[in-house]
Protein backbone atom coordinates (compact mmCIF):
# COMPACT_ATOMS: atom_id res chain seq x y z
CA UNK A 1 0.00 0.00 0.00
CA UNK A 2 1.37 3.40 -1.00
CA UNK A 3 1.62 6.25 1.45
CA UNK A 4 1.84 10.03 1.60
CA UNK A 5 5.41 9.92 2.94
CA UNK A 6 6.96 12.80 0.96
CA UNK A 7 10.46 13.43 -0.36
CA UNK A 8 10.78 16.19 2.26
CA UNK A 9 9.81 13.68 4.98
CA UNK A 10 12.33 11.16 3.66
CA UNK A 11 15.12 13.75 3.39
CA UNK A 12 14.43 14.85 6.99
CA UNK A 13 14.73 11.22 8.13
CA UNK A 14 17.82 10.75 5.94
CA UNK A 15 19.48 13.76 7.58
CA UNK A 16 18.50 12.54 11.05
CA UNK A 17 20.12 9.15 10.42
CA UNK A 18 23.08 10.01 8.17
CA UNK A 19 23.78 13.73 8.56
CA UNK A 20 27.12 14.01 10.36
CA UNK A 21 27.12 10.27 11.09
CA UNK A 22 30.45 8.64 10.13
CA UNK A 23 29.36 5.16 11.25
CA UNK A 24 28.54 3.47 7.93
CA UNK A 25 27.24 0.32 9.61
CA UNK A 26 24.86 2.37 11.77
CA UNK A 27 23.55 4.21 8.69
CA UNK A 28 23.11 0.96 6.74
CA UNK A 29 21.20 -0.52 9.69
CA UNK A 30 18.91 2.43 10.45
CA UNK A 31 18.17 3.97 7.04
CA UNK A 32 16.57 1.05 5.09
CA UNK A 33 13.10 1.25 6.73
CA UNK A 34 12.83 4.92 5.71
CA UNK A 35 14.02 4.15 2.16
CA UNK A 36 11.52 1.28 1.83
CA UNK A 37 8.74 3.60 3.00
CA UNK A 38 9.69 6.27 0.46
CA UNK A 39 10.09 3.69 -2.34
CA UNK A 40 6.45 2.66 -1.74
CA UNK A 41 5.13 6.22 -1.53
CA UNK A 42 2.71 7.96 -3.85
CA UNK A 43 5.14 10.90 -3.82
CA UNK A 44 7.91 8.86 -5.46
CA UNK A 45 5.46 7.46 -8.01
CA UNK A 46 4.45 11.02 -8.94
CA UNK A 47 8.04 12.32 -9.13
CA UNK A 48 9.62 9.40 -10.97
CA UNK A 49 10.04 10.29 -14.65
CA UNK A 50 10.77 6.70 -15.80
CA UNK A 51 13.15 7.95 -18.50
CA UNK A 52 16.19 5.94 -19.52
CA UNK A 53 19.17 6.93 -21.63
CA UNK A 54 19.49 4.37 -24.45
CA UNK A 55 23.23 5.04 -24.65
CA UNK A 56 23.92 3.99 -21.07
CA UNK A 57 20.96 1.61 -20.68
CA UNK A 58 19.43 3.36 -17.68
CA UNK A 59 18.32 6.80 -16.53
CA UNK A 60 19.41 8.57 -13.34
CA UNK A 61 16.95 11.11 -11.94
CA UNK A 62 18.38 13.13 -9.05
CA UNK A 63 15.54 13.80 -6.59
CA UNK A 64 17.62 15.38 -3.81
CA UNK A 65 21.24 16.27 -3.19
CA UNK A 66 22.85 18.56 -0.64
CA UNK A 67 24.96 21.47 -1.99
CA UNK A 68 28.16 19.59 -1.09
CA UNK A 69 26.89 16.56 -3.12
CA UNK A 70 26.16 14.51 0.01
CA UNK A 71 22.94 12.65 0.84
CA UNK A 72 21.89 12.05 -2.76
CA UNK A 73 18.50 10.47 -3.52
CA UNK A 74 17.93 9.17 -7.05
CA UNK A 75 15.39 7.20 -9.03
CA UNK A 76 16.98 4.89 -11.60
CA UNK A 77 15.01 3.59 -14.58
CA UNK A 78 16.44 0.46 -16.23
CA UNK A 79 15.82 -0.48 -19.86
CA UNK A 80 14.90 -4.12 -20.54
CA UNK A 81 17.94 -6.36 -20.93
CA UNK A 82 20.35 -3.58 -19.94
CA UNK A 83 22.38 -2.68 -16.90
CA UNK A 84 25.76 -1.51 -15.63
CA UNK A 85 29.27 -2.87 -15.76
CA UNK A 86 30.75 -4.09 -12.49
CA UNK A 87 31.35 -0.99 -10.34
CA UNK A 88 31.78 0.38 -6.85
CA UNK A 89 30.12 3.49 -5.44
CA UNK A 90 32.89 5.07 -3.39
CA UNK A 91 30.24 5.77 -0.72
CA UNK A 92 27.61 3.87 1.25
CA UNK A 93 24.41 3.11 -0.62
CA UNK A 94 20.86 1.88 -0.09
CA UNK A 95 18.91 0.53 -3.06
CA UNK A 96 15.22 -0.37 -2.90
CA UNK A 97 13.20 -1.98 -5.69
CA UNK A 98 10.25 0.14 -6.83
CA UNK A 99 8.94 -1.43 -10.07
CA UNK A 100 10.19 -4.78 -11.35
CA UNK A 101 13.16 -6.91 -10.34
CA UNK A 102 16.81 -5.86 -10.40
CA UNK A 103 19.51 -8.53 -10.72
CA UNK A 104 22.80 -7.82 -8.94
CA UNK A 105 26.04 -9.74 -9.43
CA UNK A 106 28.58 -9.25 -6.63
CA UNK A 107 32.36 -9.38 -6.96
CA UNK A 108 35.41 -9.41 -4.72
CA UNK A 109 38.57 -7.62 -5.76
CA UNK A 110 41.44 -10.12 -5.47
CA UNK A 111 44.44 -8.01 -6.52
CA UNK A 112 46.05 -5.44 -4.23
CA UNK A 113 44.96 -2.39 -6.25
CA UNK A 114 48.55 -1.20 -6.73
CA UNK A 115 48.53 -1.13 -10.57
CA UNK A 116 46.55 1.83 -12.00
CA UNK A 117 43.91 0.69 -14.49
CA UNK A 118 44.26 -2.96 -13.44
CA UNK A 119 41.80 -4.90 -11.27
CA UNK A 120 41.25 -8.60 -10.82
CA UNK A 121 37.74 -9.57 -9.72
CA UNK A 122 36.24 -12.84 -8.57
CA UNK A 123 32.48 -13.29 -9.04
CA UNK A 124 30.85 -14.15 -5.72
CA UNK A 125 27.08 -14.39 -6.23
CA UNK A 126 24.04 -13.17 -8.13
CA UNK A 127 20.77 -12.20 -6.49
CA UNK A 128 17.52 -10.72 -7.76
CA UNK A 129 15.83 -7.97 -5.72
CA UNK A 130 12.08 -7.37 -6.03
CA UNK A 131 10.06 -4.23 -5.25
CA UNK A 132 10.31 -3.38 -1.55
CA UNK A 133 13.51 -5.36 -1.05
CA UNK A 134 16.63 -3.53 0.13
CA UNK A 135 20.28 -3.76 -0.78
CA UNK A 136 22.50 -1.91 1.75
CA UNK A 137 26.14 -1.60 0.67
CA UNK A 138 29.26 -0.17 2.27
CA UNK A 139 31.60 1.80 -0.06
CA UNK A 140 33.91 -1.08 -1.02
CA UNK A 141 31.25 -3.40 -2.47
CA UNK A 142 31.58 -4.13 -6.19
CA UNK A 143 28.49 -5.17 -8.12
CA UNK A 144 26.88 -5.10 -11.55
CA UNK A 145 23.17 -4.42 -12.11
CA UNK A 146 20.91 -5.80 -14.81
CA UNK A 147 17.24 -5.64 -15.74
CA UNK A 148 16.56 -9.15 -17.04
CA UNK A 149 12.88 -8.45 -17.73
CA UNK A 150 11.18 -7.28 -20.91
CA UNK A 151 9.84 -4.07 -19.27
CA UNK A 152 11.37 -0.90 -17.83
CA UNK A 153 12.13 -1.27 -14.11
CA UNK A 154 12.71 1.37 -11.42
CA UNK A 155 14.72 1.43 -8.21
CA UNK A 156 15.33 4.04 -5.52
CA UNK A 157 19.00 4.77 -4.74
CA UNK A 158 20.31 6.67 -1.73
CA UNK A 159 24.00 7.54 -1.46
CA UNK A 160 26.19 9.16 1.17
CA UNK A 161 27.57 11.25 -1.69
CA UNK A 162 26.47 11.69 -5.31
CA UNK A 163 28.20 8.84 -7.17
CA UNK A 164 29.60 11.21 -9.81
CA UNK A 165 31.64 12.94 -7.09
CA UNK A 166 33.22 9.94 -5.33
CA UNK A 167 35.95 8.97 -7.80
CA UNK A 168 34.36 5.56 -8.23
CA UNK A 169 35.37 2.90 -10.72
CA UNK A 170 33.88 0.53 -13.26
CA UNK A 171 35.50 -2.81 -13.95
CA UNK A 172 35.87 -5.25 -16.82
CA UNK A 173 36.42 -8.61 -15.08
CA UNK A 174 37.18 -10.40 -18.36
CA UNK A 175 40.03 -8.03 -19.22
CA UNK A 176 41.13 -7.12 -15.64
CA UNK A 177 40.52 -3.41 -16.26
CA UNK A 178 39.51 -0.56 -13.94
CA UNK A 179 38.35 2.86 -15.22
CA UNK A 180 36.58 5.91 -13.79
CA UNK A 181 32.78 5.61 -13.84
CA UNK A 182 30.56 8.68 -14.25
CA UNK A 183 26.92 8.42 -15.32
CA UNK A 184 24.62 10.81 -17.15
CA UNK A 185 21.89 12.24 -14.93
CA UNK A 186 18.65 14.04 -15.73
CA UNK A 187 16.21 16.12 -13.72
Amino acid sequence: MASEYSLADFVADLKAVAGGNDDVHDILKRLPPHAVRYAASDDLQRRCNRKADPGQGFGVQVLHEESDHTLAVMALSWLPGRGTPAHNHGTWSIVVGVDGDETNTFYKRVDDGSRPGHAELKELSTKSFAPGQVLAMPPHIIHAVRNDSDALTVSLHVYGKNINFTGRSKFDPDRDLEEPFVVTTNA
